[in-house]
Order: structure tokens, then sequence, then C-alpha cells
């Protein structure tokens, strides 16, 4: 336990998701996921006691809903304002619901004195039911792969994390005229998709194992974006039937399609997008992708195109408290 605090800060990192291992789980663990966490990108707000409940911006619905169940749990706290400074785009695939939910979540408990343990928080927001990516981004940050869900109701366990090399960047496709699949219609997509065959899980165990990690560990950008590109590609065409295509976005497809034709090995859509991305080896050389991008998609009006680092630390929490002459802080990984 550490002493109650007045106010605590957040800063909850984005996340890309680049697949899934295991869909069909007859292994006993299902879906097993890559992700990427973020810099520079993600959800920051302040919770304080207050003299009565209040939320900014107003027409925050999810926070509403988080801050009346967390209120609940948290009820000796008394009255509490939450002001959202930042927030990851929704339906994006940068894992906007996970990190509003940890970092209000992790406030709260802040805000109490009490430690700040992620996989036992997401439950309580309703977070981490088939990727556990958005926790260890919270937790650690990080390149992370985790073990699949298992038989209980933890999020899946982070099995293998590796520190994303500082010189590398990710150029962002980002389409603001299209939302991704969530909630009743996620799951009914999930549903309805045909089997994962145990032998396509067992290439990709193996590209994961054999080539992306080790790529990760030896800085080899060519092996790691090699692997990250047939990862999410065998991954979208399995999606196909419930997003229309190997992208959801056509738009974002478009860019994707053009990148692989003209040698970009490292694409993919994050989650059900509509986010795409392309790795590339350095500051330069996104700084050129996203402007051949600009110039050449000049005419499509909903896309934009932002750049990205890896973060291999987690969320920040900032505590503040009304006698303390400077903020304690503490970074989550």
């Amino acid at each position: 336990m550490q002493e109650p605090c007045d106010a605590v800060e957040v800063f909850a990192p984005a996340r890309l998701h680049l697949g899934f291992l295991d869909l069909d789980g007859d292994l006993g663990r299902r879906f097993g996921s890559l992700g990427l966490t973020l810099d520079g990108i993600g959800t920051r707000l302040t919770l304080a006691r207050a003299r009565a409940p209040h939320i900014e911006p107003a027409g925050a619905e999810r926070a509403r809903r988080l801050l009346a169940t967390l209120g609940e749990r948290y009820r000796s706290l008394g009255p509490v304002s939450l002001s959202i400074d930042d927030a990851v785009p929704e339906h994006a695939g940068l894992g906007s619901g996970t990190q509003l939910g940890l970092a209000v979540a992790a406030a709260f408990a802040a805000l109490a004195g009490e430690a700040i343990v992620p996989r036992a928080l997401a439950p309580l927001v309703e977070r981490g039911a088939r990727s556990g990516i958005g926790v260890g981004a919270f937790e650690n940050g990080g390149f992370l792969v985790d073990g699949g869900r298992g038989a209980d109701d933890a999020p899946a366990p982070i099995v293998a994390r590796a520190e994303f090399p500082v010189d590398w960047r990710v150029v962002l496709i980002l389409d603001a005229g299209h939302r991704g699949l969530s909630g009743s219609a996620e799951a009914a997509a999930f549903r309805d998709l045909p089997p994962f065959l145990a032998s396509a899980s067992a290439e990709l165990c193996r590209l994961t194992l054999l080539r992306l990690l080790p790529g990760l560990a030896e800085a080899d950008f060519a092996a790691v974006s090699d692997s990250i590109g047939a990862i999410n590609a065998r991954v979208g065409d399995h999606f196909a039937p419930a997003q229309g295509g190997r992208y959801a976005s056509p738009r974002v497809g478009r860019v994707l399609h053009w990148l692989a034709e003209n040698g970009v090995a490292g694409i993919g859509q994050s989650s059900w997008g509509p986010t795409g991305f392309a790795l590339t080896a350095g500051a330069e050389a996104a700084q050129r992708l996203r402007a051949d991008l600009e110039r050449r998609f000049a005419g499509e009006t909903k896309l934009s195109f932002r750049i990205c680092a890896g973060r291999n630390r987690g969320a920040d929490i900032i505590r503040r408290a009304a006698d303390a002459a400077r903020p304690a802080r503490r970074k989550i990984g």
C-alpha cells in the first residue's frame, strides 16, 4: 500500500495489434497475439478528488461508464473528477478502449493508495477478453507476444517481450472515414469465422519464434519486417469474410497494396483497422515514405499519415499530493 493522494495523472500508450497466432486454440489456449507499443500517441487523463463528480469533456460516454463502475468499487474515495486531455482515436485499431479503461482503473487504484497491477485491473473494466497485448503495453511496453487465453477469465499472459530498436519507425496510415469492428459486431465476426488450420498456426508460431523474435534481438530489420508482413497478411486473409478483404478500409488497402508493389515488406493492418502501418529502418526513411504517400494519395482526403517510434516502457503515472512540493512519479515497466 502507498499513501493515498489527491490527484493522479496517467499517460497510457497506444499499441499496434499485429496478428493472432492460433484462433482455434486446440492446444488449450486460444488467440495468442503479437503487438507493438507506440510512442507519442496515447490517452492522457487526470483523476482527482472533488466536491462533486465531473467529467471533461462532458460527452465522453465511455469514460462516464468507467467512472460509474469504478466509482462503486472505490466508493470510499468520495466524489472524483476526470479530465481527459488526449485520447487514442476510437475504433481505429490502436487499443483505445483498453488504454482508457486501464488508465482510469490505475488512477482510481493510485488515488486509493493501492498497488497498480494491470492484469488485475483489466477484468474490472472488461478488457483483455482476447488479447493480452493492451495490458502488456500498459504495463511494460515494447514488442509483445501473449500466450493466448486459457480456461479462466484472466488476460492472456505475456510470454515474450523484446525491446523495439530505437532507430526504427512506424508509418501509420489513418482513415478518418472508416471505423473498425467492435462490441457485438466484433463478437459475431469471431463466431462466424471459418476454422483456422493447425498447419497455418504452426507456420505463424514458427515465424514468430525462429525469425521475428531473433530478428528483434539482433536488430535485423529484414527478418522482422518480412515476418510481420507475412503474419499480418495470413491473418488478414482469414478475417477477409468479416471485414470485406485483407484490409478493412479500401482506402488503406490501396495504400498498402502500393507499398507492397514498391518493395515495402513490413506492412499490415492493426487489429480490426482501419489503421494500417509500414515499418521503416530509420527516421529519415520514414519521413521520405510519408512524403511519398502524401504525394501519391493526395486525393484521398480521409487519409493521413503519422510517424511513430516504438515505446519500450509502459504507462506513465504521476501521483500528486496536496502538501507535496513536487509530484510523485511512477512509470509502469
